[in-house]
C-alpha cells in the first residue's frame, strides 16, 4: 500500500464520497425509524413524571435488591410503565400522574387556607387558616363539624 491509499484500493475524494453516502444512509435510516416510531405513538400516551419516577423505582429496586422477588418487582415496574406509555385511555393515565403530582406538589395556598373534607359527604371544605377551633359548615349537605384551622 502506497502512501496515497486508503482502505486498498479506495483514494482521496473517492474515500470521502464512500464515507457521506454511508453517513447520509445511516442518517436516512434513522429519520425514517423516528418517523416510524412517531406515527406508532400517536393517539397514545407516551411518557409523564408517573413514568419516570416507575422507571427510578424500578431501577433502584434491581439494583439494590437480591434475589428474585426485587427483580420481578422490577420487570413488574418496568411492564407498567411500558403499559401506559403505549395506552390509549389518555384521561385516566393523566388523572393518574395528576394524582402523584399532588401528592408532592403543595397547595398554592396552604399558607392562607386549610382544607377539609365533610364527614358526611366526603366534600372538600376550604376554611382560613389561624382562626382556632371553629365550627364549619358543608356547603353540600348542611353538616356542621368542629376543627383547628
Amino acid at each position: 500500500m502506497g502512501r496515497n491509499t486508503v482502505y486498498g484500493c479506495l483514494r482521496g475524494a473517492e474515500t470521502v464520497r464512500v464515507y457521506k453516502e454511508g453517513i447520509e444512509t445511516v442518517m436516512r435510516f434513522f429519520e425514517r425509524l423516528a418517523w416510524k416510531i412517531q406515527r406508532m405513538m400517536y393517539g397514545r400516551y407516551g411518557t409523564d413524571t408517573l413514568n419516570l419516577v416507575l422507571v427510578i423505582a424500578g431501577f433502584v429496586c434491581s439494583l439494590f435488591g437480591r434475589g428474585y422477588l426485587p427483580m420481578l418487582v422490577s420487570l413488574a415496574l418496568i411492564s407498567l410503565v411500558m403499559f401506559r406509555m403505549f395506552s390509549k385511555n389518555i384521561a385516566k393515565r393523566r388523572r393518574e400522574n395528576e394524582v402523584l403530582i399532588g401528592i408532592f406538589r403543595p397547595r398554592a395556598d396552604a399558607k392562607t387556607h386549610r382544607h377539609f373534607r365533610c364527614p358526611k359527604c366526603a366534600q372538600k371544605v376550604r376554611v382560613p387558616r389561624g382562626k382556632g377551633k371553629i365550627m364549619i359548615t358543608c356547603p353540600k349537605c348542611g353538616e356542621k363539624f368542629a376543627k383547628k384551622s
